[in-house]
């Protein structure tokens, strides 16, 4: 669909180099607007970057590492010093390491703690100011937090990532009574099983032939699809919050 209110926008997107990220970012230089990508491999930074500059878009590839407070203060530097203030804000990079709790996976643990939770609050740390001041000018400012159906079904195996996804679902309900106020919208986007790389990190093999088993018995979401969610989400009047939406495939309970 297009998107015509995209055309006025200065957004970020993390987890830009693949998946969910990647189509987001096509989605919304595809309206128009302006797109920092941000993400720790910089070759498919560059090479959407060439994609949506040939199709008349605008992007800026920023490498970094959510996970690495240094990393997120020069890459909101080098935003800031292509594009001023962002008013969009698309927090969705993200991992998904199963394995059973028993197998004491601190290392699992620790990842994606710190990249679903605490690397979402360091870019949200990054760009608070820039939404806030942009909804006092009277500008459309909105903070996407891209959560998981994780955040409320329970699949065994997967309990620290539903967790950081349920921690990511309370902290954009929270958020909302923070910056509501200020007129910044805070949404959380929670897709079902999504064709994305997600997948690809898991090294329990019994469970990475399960998730092949879910997409072999119902047809997934495309990435695109959830960029279309998230470019509709933005793109309401202002004073319109579509604070949380679910989206699955229509064959999954």
């Amino acid at each position: 669909m297009s998107y015509p209110a995209l055309a006025t926008r200065t957004a970020v997107v993390t987890g830009a180099a693949s998946g969910i990220g990647a189509a987001v970012a096509r989605q919304l230089a595809t309206g128009g607007a302006r797109v920092a990508l941000l993400a720790r491999r910089t070759d498919r930074l560059e090479a959407l970057a060439a994609d949506i500059t040939a199709a008349g878009g605008q992007a800026l590839t920023v490498t970094a590492d959510i996970t690495d407070q240094a990393s997120v203060d020069a890459a909101a530097k080098a935003v800031h010093d292509a594009y001023g203030r962002v008013d969009l804000v698309v927090n969705n990079a993200g991992v998904m390491l199963p394995n059973p709790l028993a197998d004491g996976r601190l290392d699992e643990w620790t990842r994606m703690i710190d990249t679903n939770l605490t690397g979402a609050l360091r870019v949200i740390r990054a760009f608070t100011a820039d939404l806030t001041a942009a909804a006092a000018d009277g500008r459309t400012a909105d903070l996407v937090n891209v959560s998981s159906i994780a955040s409320h079904v329970l699949f065994p195996d997967y309990a620290v990532y539903g967790a950081t996804k349920a921690a990511l679902t309370q902290l954009s309900a929270a958020l909302r009574t923070e910056l509501g106020p200020l007129d910044v919208r805070v949404s959380a986007i929670e897709p079902g099983l999504t064709d994305t790389e997600l997948g690809g990190h898991i090294d329990n093999r019994e469970l990475r032939e399960q998730l092949g088993g879910m997409f072999d018995a119902v047809p997934a979401l495309a990435a695109e699809d959830i960029a279309d969610v998230i470019a509709y989400t933005v793109s309401r009047p202002r004073h319109v919050n579509l604070r949380q939406s679910i989206v699955l495939p229509t064959r999954q309970a």
